[in-house]
Order: structure tokens, then sequence, then C-alpha cells
């Protein structure tokens, strides 16, 4: 016979980690004390949490784990940018990205594993789709590159613009943030995470009204219909017009704006007709534009434009 499986408390939220911890012997104090010590310390062996009574911690092993990505790769860039494949529990990997050099540093980690989204420039859209990452291994990748450079009580930023598309992964990518923003978990202000998305707009309506409210980025990359169901296939289902539609209704916070993100492709979408047509689709909108000069790579057949058309752009 089969051992019970352990309660996995990374997929837990404070409500529910406090349930779990009043059925097994404990207080809900214990539970607030348990988070801290996951999330604050990157402490997950129960023999560690100190401030634990012995029976309990003993209960709490024989009763509880705590599951957590593992590195399997890591690759430093030039500019000190690290890259980080990242192996799941079921042998799937995933890439995570800390960069060192932005205001605050930043983690960009992922919500899927592949993509089902097939946007024609992007690598991970032609893996295709395997299958959503959990809450647990979504809130793992950050507690990894907390421990992996030293960021405890440190402050970072958290992009969620990796492997996936978080909306189409939207339960369990709110849940995460919902554990990043708890006071007794990584205790992120949710103004330092920053959800992109294509624009999946049945999603993009609910989090408008979402308890937690992440910063939004909006994958464009076109300025006409026909070019951007060509590069974002999701467009035939959900139009560039209705997504500005609903991108001129979100909530964004006073002095905040939505990013679109533009990546440049030559003789594609880089032309001066492109520029004047973005600046009218964002006219009166609070909104920044991040360009991003294609990023070329083997199984990608565009091109990125040369440095005087992505200055003059």
């Amino acid at each position: 016979m089969n051992p019970p499986l352990k309660v996995d408390l990374a997929e837990l939220n404070l409500a529910e980690l406090t349930e779990a911890v009043v059925t097994n012997g404990g207080q809900p104090f214990n539970a607030r004390q348990v988070a801290h010590w996951i999330y604050r310390q990157g402490v997950t062996n129960f023999a560690q949490m100190t401030n634990l009574s012995v029976p309990l911690r003993q209960v709490f092993a024989e009763t509880f784990t705590v599951s957590t990505p593992n590195i399997e790769r890591s690759e430093r860039s030039s500019d000190g940018t690290v890259k980080l494949l990242l192996g799941l529990t079921d042998g799937r990997q995933i890439e995570a990205v800390f960069i060192p050099d932005t205001p605050g540093k930043t983690f960009c980690i992922s919500t899927q594993v592949g993509c089902a989204m097939q946007c024609g420039f992007c690598l991970t859209g032609k893996m295709g789709f395997t299958r959503n990452l959990s809450t647990g291994e979504i809130v793992g990748q950050i507690r990894v590159l907390i421990q992996k450079f030293d960021l405890i009580d440190s402050t970072f930023n958290v992009v969620l613009m990796g492997m996936g598309e978080p909306l189409h992964n939207y339960d369990a990518v709110m849940k995460a943030l919902d554990i990043l923003t708890d006071l007794n978990g990584i205790a992120m202000p949710s103004r330092r995470i920053t959800l992109s998305t294509i624009g999946l707009i049945p999603a993009l309506k609910k989090l408008a009204t979402a308890p937690v409210m992440p910063n939004l980025a909006v994958s464009l990359h076109a300025t006409t219909e026909e070019l951007r169901s060509q590069l974002v296939p999701m467009n035939k289902k959900y139009s560039l017009k209705d997504l500005m539609e609903v991108c001129r209704r979100f909530p964004v916070r006073r002095r905040e704006q939505i990013t679109f993100e533009y990546v440049l492709i030559a003789g594609i979408n880089d032309s001066m007709a492109d520029v004047a047509r973005l600046a009218a689709l964002l006219s009166g909108m609070p909104a920044k534009v991040n360009v991003i000069p294609l990023n070329e790579a083997p199984g990608v057949s565009f091109r990125r434009p040369p440095d005087q058309q992505i200055n003059r752009f």
C-alpha cells in the first residue's frame, strides 16, 4: 500500500495554508510562520523552522512538502543577464531570466510549458503548448531566483513575460499573484509586477476587476488587422480593434501607463507608415511603447532591421 501523498504547500495561498496547518494540529499563527520560512527565508525543510514546536515540525514533515523547481543550467550573457533552465517535478523544463541591469532588478518568469499562441516571430510559439504551470511552479521560479541571487529582503521586479501566455493560465497566475503580494508571502507591491499578454479579451476583462492588479503590457507588434493576424494568429479571434477598446477602458493607476510591446521586424512592421498608424492607434491613451528589435534565431524566418531603421522608427 502506497503512503498518502503529502500536501504541497507551494500550491496554497495563505487561507489554504492556514486550513492545512490547523487541520494538522497547528494554530493560524503557525501558518504565518511557515509562510515566512518558505517565502521570506527560503527554508523548505520543516526541521529548520525553529520557531515551531518540535512535535509540529515532525507532523508537518510527515504531512507536507514544498515542491521547488530545480536549476538544471545557468547561462550569463555579456550584459550580466542570466538565463536559467529549470526542471519541474514531471521532467518538463521552463526558462526564467534574471536581468540585473534594470532599476530594482528584474525577474522574467514563465507561466506555461510552451505556448499555444503561435506568434510567428517567437521561438516558444514554435515549440507548441505542453501544459500550464501550477501556481506553485510559477511562484517557485521566484523563490529559486531569490535564493540564487541572494535577494532575500531586496527590492526587485517580476515580469510574467517568459514562456507562455499568462492569461491563458488565468486562475493559476492570479493565485500566484495573491501569494506574491501577500504580506506573509513574498510581500511584493503589485506595482512591481507586470503581466504581458497578446490580449485574450475575456481574461483581460476579468483582470480589470481582479483584487491584485499588476501592471499591464500588451504585445501589439502590428498596426493593422491583416498584419497582426499574420504575426499573432489569435488576432483572428480577438481583433486589434476590440483589444484597443478594452485597453482604453482598462483601469490604469494614476501616473501609470499600459506598455505596448512592439517587436520590430525588417520590412514587415518597421516603416514610417507603421509609425504613423501606431501613434494614431494609441492617441489619447496613457500608453508607452517598448520597441524591441527582433532577436534573430534559427527557425524564425524574419530579420532584425538595420540599426539606422530602428533608430528612425
